[in-house]
């Protein structure tokens, strides 16, 4: 978990490398510990889903309805870039292959301070613009 300041107009990108057993991983970004605007999860083979990115928020300590798009760019043991674009309204989040899905910014707020990465991969680099 990494305290920081995400606020309009600016831009995370994540490099990394899934685990070559990897079943899933999760990118989170939100307000504090408990809430999450933005949850990216790949997942390989996990909760029933096989090669589907699954993202969500979660507020007050209940998730939100999930949001499966775009295709599975991720492979086991192979380098991934994730961008995501905070607009303020949305989120534009893009993957190495060139698909991108745009997320609500459910919760509202115009800054977000808690940005983690959890789950089967290593992070290889990770900057904030």
């Amino acid at each position: 978990m990494l305290k920081t300041t995400f606020g309009i107009g600016q831009t995370l990108t994540i490099t990394g490398i899934p685990t070559l057993k990897a079943t899933h991983f999760a990118v989170n970004i939100g307000p504090d510990e408990d809430d999450v605007a933005l949850h990216v999860n790949p997942r390989f083979d996990y909760y029933g889903d096989q090669k589907q990115v699954v993202f969500n928020s979660c507020q007050g300590g209940s998730w939100e309805e999930e949001i499966r798009e775009g295709e599975f760019p991720f492979f086991h043991g192979t380098e991934f870039k994730i961008v995501i674009k905070f607009t303020g309204k949305d989120f534009v989040v893009s993957f190495s292959d060139g698909s991108n899905v745009v997320f609500p910014n459910r919760i509202g707020l115009q800054q977000y301070s808690v940005i983690s990465v959890d789950g089967d991969c290593s992070i290889t680099s990770f900057a904030i613009v």
